[in-house]
């Protein structure tokens, strides 16, 4: 069966005669738009589903560090998790010195896509559960006398007013992300202290 433009018989009209060609180009163009609607739903469902991915997860009682394999929830202190490109879940520290140490060695190619710390300014310093913020836009107290997992610890805090309070009482320097390198960041000790990582 084929289909004949009924416009054609009335070629005698010079703005019909254009009508056909007109008509098919603006069903393609609906065509061609229904089609990059449905490839621009797709795009949004991959990228919704990208950002749940890199959304924080929450630590339980079986989350262990990626360094050591010490379970988070057993220590005080700020903990970490990177996401990494090509990673489906997160890799976990159980301090902030364990986070910078590995992000900031010289031997990390991994591609990363988000990385976020405990606000300790929010959350219980001896049991920290939730309160997971951007580690990039973080507030950090370097030198401070209160120890996480690994004995001396980075805290990390949401607000500057947090993070000064904490200088104040428990000493320290408030520093950026990008203030803190890899000679501030020392492995050495361990939770009981006892051995040099």
């Amino acid at each position: 069966m084929m289909y004949r433009c009924s416009c054609r018989g009335r070629a005698r009209d010079a703005a019909l005669s254009h009508a056909c060609p007109d008509r098919r180009r603006v069903l393609g163009l609906v065509a061609l738009a229904a089609l990059g609607a449905v490839g621009g739903l797709t795009g949004c469902g991959d990228q919704a589903a990208e950002t749940q991915s890199l959304a924080p997860v929450e630590i339980d009682r079986a989350t262990s560090c990626e360094l050591d394999g010490m379970l988070l929830a057993d220590y005080p202190g700020p903990k970490a998790q990177v996401h990494f490109a090509g990673q489906a879940q997160p890799s976990f520290f159980c301090d902030t010195v364990e986070l910078f140490n590995t992000l900031l060695a010289g031997e990390q190619v991994r591609a990363v896509r988000a990385v976020y710390v405990q606000d300790m300014g929010a959350t219980d310093w001896d049991k920290p559960q939730g309160h997971w913020i951007d580690a990039k836009t973080a507030l950090y107290v370097l030198g401070s006398k209160r120890h996480g997992s690994m004995g001396p610890t980075i805290a990390s805090f949401a607000k500057e007013a947090d993070a000064s309070r904490f200088a104040t009482e428990y000493g320290g320097k408030v520093l950026r992300f990008t203030d803190i390198k890899a000679d501030m960041v020392d492995l050495s000790g361990g939770a009981l202290h006892d051995t040099r990582m």
